[in-house]
């Protein structure tokens, strides 16, 4: 009897064949009628004929030159017949269907494999389909998609729809089927049939892919009916039949919740938009790093691998023996590989590579059950005496005997791909390469002319500790036992479906509702055949398509899962340098001048701003040394300035560039935008502070925002306190109510009583509350009397009034952030950004200006661990300082770790211009970062048992 995962069933519950099968039958069907189709061209007829049966290849090439003399164009279903039942080999100009699918192999032999391949059959001898299931799976995907799309024939619109739907690993979107009919039914029925067959065959959604629609119902007890309906209901008729009852109405299209629910289903439904072509080529995310290619060949490569076709045979092998291994391209292969696989802090549950599991602050790319099986497959093939690489096979003595705990550190390392934090490579240290194979190497039958040195030296060039794999390390379980709860992962592994992007849940749970401690929200990929996947409603910066370096071009991720409304920006030369001191620097370097930190972009020179003091400083200098920017008075009294920052004087003011009528005397927080009232009769003004990181004499940095007086407010719930500690679902029902609000975020009791504390700004705020709603930490109780530390923190006694909290660890080696006066346990990074860039993306978008709290929000989605949150601020010296800081009221060791960890990826991140984060406006105009982490003594051993603190961040912070 067949197995039941063999059969695949149509709409009408009859069996759909093989692809091999289906492959093989539209051959010969095509085969037989396409000359009969020529019937009234004697000319083509024959020609047609001569060309499906010659069996010589160099005869069927040069009939297949001739054939468009006497077969036009035009004769389209002659064409798109024959293109169907040639060769596959001579059919396509793009090279074999697998070639896009080798990078999903888990063994590096069958990787290999599969670049040098020229049919499925070639892998198959050394592919074992059981442990590659995703390789075969994209491969037979392709291979129908190839049978499917070959009848468009020349139409190009008609094939890239086609050829969109076989290039994602998930369910194709009613959008995509839509535009397939719209634009290649009066091209081909076959096509249609064949896209038909696939899409029906697919398997159904979950039904909490759709879990996000439920955010749109205006009901709050029909947000969690519908919740609690998809994660417990598998069908579609109990889900409809639930959602009815629990939400009482009835599914009407207008309502935005059924809306969505039957948008995300897998039906087709009528009045679905038809979109264009897609326009980031096959892959945006890693066309971003073609441009880091340091030569020319590799770039052009790159570019042809990810920008409108996977290439060729040729392009593949090329690319994989000229730059896949090639150190002089770490950048390229570093931001693909970042691409591919992010960095990630946690690793557990292997059954094989059991030494990599309990280690929540360290970070692995590949931690999951394939790559355990890949390093256990690995190991297997390594016993029968010889290791192959790419571009030399060593031959080795038997590792079951010979140091075999060191052989599998080292292929659960080259699997599981633990990341260095700053370098993010996953290349074990040259010093342990060296031993293993002087060990355990075969010497007598190394290549000729090579050593264990000279094998590593090409394997492992790198022996410093930040930027490779000390194998000692994964020599032994992790010490960390139990303790590794007090820090927690939910989105690895991955809970989220192909098209979705899991987000940590900060809100918190409200009282009876059923909440999972991560998001599944909807997304974009960079492309049809890219994983990297984008929030829905985002910008996006997508390099030009056309692979042109320094191109980019800025794209909304829309409802439809694809990215549109793309605008065009300038591109920028990424060839050109800075002179800097006689000395060229060329783009995207960071270097010192003095203690400030420069970076070149595109031939401009950004430098941050702080006063420094070098061995040529006269002892005048040193006397009268303030730290602060243009050596100003240590005097405290604060200006607001018109891009809504707090500076401590005047005199600091005038030094970032502001003219005296660009600010006033008192402190941001203590203006009132709204008085007098700059808003018309038939709106309310609503205070809304911001700091602007955009030119505020172009796009503006206004302190409030008018809207409309409603007579009635929406039930969409975004918690509010006003000033008498009274809660309100949202902002329009506070101020319907005619009070006044206090902060953003649930009513806290400790905010209850207003007591002013300082933030790290050097703003006053009337709570701590309102102080965290605006993503900006607690510097100390009080109101703000003094201008912080910018350099040594013993060398300057303007904080010597303040009285500091305590530290939340008493053991922790503490870092004091810029301008502010008291230490505390986080990881801290300082951040220059391009103005000009940012000044860019707010012409060709929304001309709105962009503010530092967007920046906070942006970073803040890329920490993975929910017991770090992220605050910050623009510092007096223009740089923004972002702060990871441990959430919980008493952090554990582990805890503070953790967040140095994120920083620190962070900041490899920003300083590498890697897509992970360069992909999203506006962190694309970060340019470089400086970290500093607080170091934390283990409170307790590693047995011990903690009490979970509150969370300070699920306390105050809205989302």
């Amino acid at each position: 009897m067949e197995p039941a995962s063999a059969r695949r069933r149509g709409p009408s519950g009859g069996v759909l064949l093989p692809l091999a099968a289906l492959s093989a039958l539209s051959a010969l069907a095509a085969g037989a009628s396409c000359c009969y189709q020529a019937k009234d061209n004697l000319m083509c007829h024959d020609v047609c004929e001569q060309i499906l049966s010659s069996k010589s290849e160099s005869r069927l090439k040069h009939l297949l030159q001739r054939a468009p003399e006497y077969c036009p164009e035009s004769m389209v279903e002659v064409w798109s017949c024959m293109n169907s039942s040639l060769p596959g080999v001579l059919r396509k100009s793009d090279g074999w269907v697998g070639l896009g699918c080798c990078e999903l192999a888990i063994v590096l032999e069958c990787r290999q494999a599969c670049k040098q391949a020229s049919s499925k059959n070639d892998i198959s001898k050394v592919c074992r389909k059981e442990y590659e299931n995703a390789l075969f799976s994209c491969i037979n995907r392709n291979e129908m998609g190839s049978v499917c799309c070959s009848y468009a024939g020349r139409h190009t619109n008609c094939r890239e729809y086609c050829q969109a739907i076989f290039r994602t690993d998930s369910s194709p979107g009613p959008s995509q089927i839509k535009a397939v009919e719209n634009y290649c039914a009066s091209i081909s029925p076959q096509l249609i049939h064949c896209v038909h067959n696939y899409t029906q065959s697919y398997p159904m959604r979950n039904p909490s892919d759709s879990l996000y629609c439920c955010d749109r119902a205006e009901d709050f007890a029909c947000q969690n009916a519908c919740k609690r309906i998809l994660m417990s209901m598998k069908t579609e008729l109990e889900i409809v039949d639930g959602l009815i009852e629990g939400c009482k109405t009835m599914p009407l299209p207008q309502d935005p919740l059924w809306q969505c629910f039957l948008e995300s289903s897998r039906s087709v439904h009528p009045g679905v938009t038809v979109h264009p072509p897609p326009s980031t080529g096959l892959d945006g995310a890693k066309l971003h790093c073609c441009s880091k290619a340091n030569t020319s060949t590799c770039r052009e490569l790159c570019t042809k691998l990810y920008s409108t076709s996977w290439g060729n045979t040729q392009s593949w092998q090329e690319f994989d023996r000229f730059c896949e291994y090639n150190q002089v391209e770490v950048s390229m292969l570093t931001c693909l590989a970042d691409v591919r696989e992010p960095c990630q802090l946690g690793c557990r549950n292997l059954t094989f590579c059991t030494n990599f599991n309990n280690r929540p602050t360290e970070l692995f790319r590949s931690c999951n059950a394939q790559s355990d099986q890949g390093a256990m497959n690995d190991m297997k093939l390594w016993e029968k005496g010889s290791i192959k690489m790419p571009f030399i096979n060593i031959p080795v003595l038997d590792i079951k005997k010979c140091q075999p705990e060191m052989w599998k550190a080292i292929a659960c390392s080259l699997q599981i791909k633990p990341c260095q934090s700053k370098s993010r490579g996953s290349i074990i240290c040259k010093s342990d390469c060296v031993e293993i194979l002087k060990k355990c190497g075969d010497q007598n039958k190394f290549p000729e002319d090579h050593t264990a040195e000279s094998i590593c030296e090409l394997l492992s060039p790198a022996d410093d500790l930040e930027n490779c794999i000390p194998l000692d390390t994964y020599l032994r379980p992790s010490s960390l036992g139990s303790v590794v709860e007090d820090v927690t992962h939910p989105c690895n592994p991955n809970p989220c479906s192909a098209n979705q992007l899991c987000e940590v849940n900060r809100k918190g749970c409200q009282p009876g509702e059923l909440c999972l401690p991560y998001f599944c929200v909807q997304g974009c990929k960079l492309g049809e055949a890219s994983d990297f996947i984008v929030r829905q409603g985002t910008l996006i910066q997508v390099p030009s398509s056309a692979g042109d370096v320094g191109c980019y071009k800025i794209c909304t991720c829309g409802s439809s899962g694809l990215l549109e409304n793309c605008l065009e920006m300038h591109c920028v030369d990424l060839q050109k340098s800075c002179i800097v001191g006689g000395k060229r620097k060329s783009h995207g370097s960071s270097f010192k001048i003095d203690c400030n930190v420069c970076s070149c972009f595109a031939g401009n020179l950004l430098c941050s701003s702080r006063l420094c003091l070098n061995e040529h400083s006269s002892e005048d200098d040193r006397r009268t040394f303030t730290g602060l920017p243009c050596n100003c008075a240590d005097q405290f009294v604060p200006v607001c300035g018109q891009n809504g920052r707090t500076y401590p004087s005047a005199c600091v003011a005038r030094c970032v560039g502001l003219q005296d009528h660009q600010f006033e005397f008192g402190s941001c927080v203590s203006k009132d935008p709204c008085t007098p009232n700059p808003c018309q009769k038939a709106q309310r003004c609503i205070p809304k502070p911001q700091v602007c990181l955009t030119t505020f004499e172009k796009f503006g940095c206004s302190q409030y925002e008018c809207v409309p007086r409603q007579l009635s407010c929406d039930q969409t719930r975004d918690p509010v306190c006003d000033t008498d500690n009274v809660e309100h679902n949202n902002l329009c029902t506070l101020y319907q109510r005619g009070k006044n609000l206090s902060y953003r975020g649930p009513c806290q009791p400790f905010c209850k009583a207003v007591e002013p504390v300082c933030g790290h700004n050097g703003e006053t705020y009337s709570s701590v509350c309102a102080a965290y709603s605006e993503r900006v930490a607690v510097d100390y109780p009080g109101p703000c009397q003094a201008v912080g530390v910018l350099s040594d923190p013993s060398a300057f006694p303007e904080c010597a009034a303040v009285r500091c909290p305590p530290l939340s660890a008493p053991g922790c080696k503490p870092v004091v952030a810029p301008g502010a006066c008291c230490p505390l346990c986080a990881g801290m990074l300082r951040v220059l950004f391009d103005r000009e860039k940012l000044d860019t993306i707010a012409k060709v978008t929304n001309k709105k200006p962009i503010t530092v709290l967007e920046i906070l929000q942006k970073v803040r989605l890329h920490i993975s661990v929910p017991q770090c949150d992220v605050f910050g601020y623009l510092s007096i010296e223009s740089e923004i300082v972002v702060l990871v800081i441990p959430v919980d009221l008493s952090p554990k060791a582990l805890q503070i770790e953790a967040c140095n960890k994120e920083a620190e990826k962070i900041e490899s991140l920003i300083n590498s211009d890697s897509p992970t984060l360069a992909s999203h406006v506006p962190l694309s105009a970060l340019t470089i970062s400086q970290v500093q982490v607080s170091k934390s003594l283990p409170s307790s051993g590693p047995g011990a048992r903690h009490g979970l603190a509150l969370p300070l961040a699920l306390l105050f912070l809205r989302p």
